[in-house]
């Protein structure tokens, strides 16, 4: 019975995180070195975003786009959706109405997609495997804790996720194989939403440190440490793209906009349209483009939707719109 409440408490953080509402205050500082978080594209708003049209002869986004869809505006019961990165063939991939599945990943070679889901046998959230074109879905983990933000590594080889264990207020990251084979922790503190670097040698992820969410760089053998970020209200979700540039977003709730970087930490700026409540930002993969959540259209709880633009902030465009929350985006072939 205490799990339960573990498992309802942890789910209840990381949805006030992703849909706006106040959040929890934050954990204790840690012991982090000091100098160390479908339908058819529709148009938005001249009044939404000042961003100017791309120039026609950039290249078209491509591959596909996965994200947590809430069909029965309900946190308890949230699927895994995709659309293409053009707008079309919106579909469902999970089935079970009454399960909470989330932070979907699609793997380096579009075949699949790895995601959360909970368990009732194991009664832990674990991490599963969907076969887009089979829709054979593989359990990876077993009781291992309560898993979530899986994402295959550049080689496809090994998996990183969140691993909540025990105590909800210090999740840890975590390396396992492809196949949900040998765990191992890359290391003892507290760390969310991690992503992998483009080589596969190291991980990006959000801590705290002085009372402050960050991000923060680490090799996968634990070593190298160091933060990147320096923003005041950091969330957690980023991402680093090919073209090795980190994007992540910042602000209080209901004002946030996302931010790019070099991964120094250096020229750090702020890249997307105002207004928009923007956050869970994905790059595609040739680098060109950031898919992410936002409100532009409608701005209220339920009108959270999937938007992609150019990486330089233009060329802004709407992939679904539904009376309901997408979110949680990540893009992949």
């Amino acid at each position: 019975m205490m799990n339960k409440y573990i498992l309802i408490f942890i789910g209840s953080m990381i949805f006030v995180a992703a849909c706006n509402l106040p959040a929890p205050a934050s954990p204790p500082a840690l012991n982090l070195p000091a100098t160390l978080q479908a339908s058819t594209p529709l148009s938005v708003s001249p009044t939404a975003t000042a961003a100017a049209p791309a120039p026609a002869a950039l290249t078209e986004p491509t591959g596909k786009i996965a994200f947590t869809c809430q069909l029965f505006k309900d946190v308890s019961s949230e699927q895994i959706c995709v659309v293409n990165a053009n707008g079309t063939d919106y579909r469902r991939l999970t089935s079970e109405d009454t399960i909470r599945h989330f932070y979907p990943s699609i793997s380096p070679d579009g075949q699949s997609v790895v995601y959360s889901a909970y368990n009732e046998q194991t009664k832990h959230y674990e991490i599963y495997e969907l076969n887009f074109s089979t829709n054979e879905i593989k359990q990876l983990t077993f009781a291992l804790g309560d898993l979530n933000a899986p994402e295959i590594s550049p080689d496809g080889t090994t998996i990183v996720l969140t691993r909540f264990y025990i105590d909800p207020e210090r999740p840890t990251t975590w390396l396992i194989d492809r196949d949900g084979d040998n765990p191992r922790e890359v290391s003892p503190d507290r760390a969310i939403d991690p992503t992998w670097s483009p080589d596969g040698k190291q991980i990006l992820f959000a801590s705290v440190v002085d009372n402050l969410t960050q991000l923060f760089i680490i090799n996968t053998d634990g070593t190298g440490l160091r933060q990147v970020s320096q923003l005041p209200d950091l969330r957690g979700r980023s991402d680093w793209s090919p073209l090795n540039l980190i994007v992540t977003y910042s602000g209080k709730p209901w004002m946030r906009e996302l931010f790019a970087m070099n991964p120094d930490g250096s020229e750090q700026r702020q890249i997307s349209p105002a207004g928009g409540n923007s956050q869970g930002p994905s790059f595609s993969p040739d680098g060109q483009w950031v898919a992410f959540t936002s409100y532009f259209d409608r701005y209220e709880v339920h009108g959270c939707e999937i938007y992609i633009m150019r990486v330089d902030g233009t060329d802004l465009r709407r992939l679904t719109n539904n009376e309901y929350c997408d979110y949680q985006p990540r893009w992949g072939p």
